[in-house]
């Protein structure tokens, strides 16, 4: 499975992408926020994660910049089995791309696919001094559950106090209030 964005392809991590996921996932371009459950460091761990098997309901995808010179690695976004049993969105973005929207528009991707699957709700957890992933996911869609917990972070190397967003996917299949009447014919029926 593929996806295709204005500006973004993204798609399952496929071998030859090995080297470029690893000097991402350990240099100081990927931000150090992250809680993502069992991200890969070593060398072994990311060629153990693109080489094992895919659950299809729970997707993982290398972020690519669409690019004339050709595509770039800007991250990574997969849905994953959440420590509560829910279906949890984790992402992460390289430093020199974030705050150019692409975090934004992979998420959006990402819940519309997950709609498509079948999910009907989706969380996503992201410590609390972390103001700007707040505010991707929240213009993507999430909303504020008032939920706050501890989790482990492998990049800080401690329990960081997390927010958790909740992402109902119902209510995105639905038209926006009022799109019926923008869509109106001004044509005016024919007297016979």
């Amino acid at each position: 499975m593929f996806i295709r964005t204005e500006r973004l392809f993204l798609r399952p991590g496929w071998p030859e992408d090995l080297e470029d996921i690893f000097e991402a996932l350990n240099s100081d371009a990927v931000p150090r926020t992250l809680t993502v459950p069992g991200l890969p460091r070593s060398l072994g761990e990311v060629r153990a994660l693109l080489e094992g098997e895919r659950d299809q309901r729970l997707p993982q995808f290398m972020i690519y910049l669409r690019a004339p010179g050709g595509a770039r690695l800007v991250g990574h976004i997969g849905l994953v089995a959440g420590e509560r049993g829910e279906v949890e969105l984790v992402y992460w973005i390289k430093g020199r791309f974030c705050g150019l929207g692409f975090a934004r528009e992979a998420v959006r991707a990402m819940l519309d696919h997950a709609r498509a699957l079948g999910h009907h709700r989706i969380v996503a957890y992201e410590p609390l001094d972390s103001e700007s992933d707040a505010r991707v996911l929240l213009a993507a869609g999430f909303e504020d559950s008032f939920r706050i917990e501890e989790r482990f972070s492998a990049a800080r190397g401690e329990a960081v106090a997390v927010h958790c967003y909740e992402a109902p996917l119902e209510w995105r299949a639905m038209p926006p209030v009022g799109r019926v009447a923008y869509e109106r014919s001004s044509a005016q029926p024919l007297s016979a």
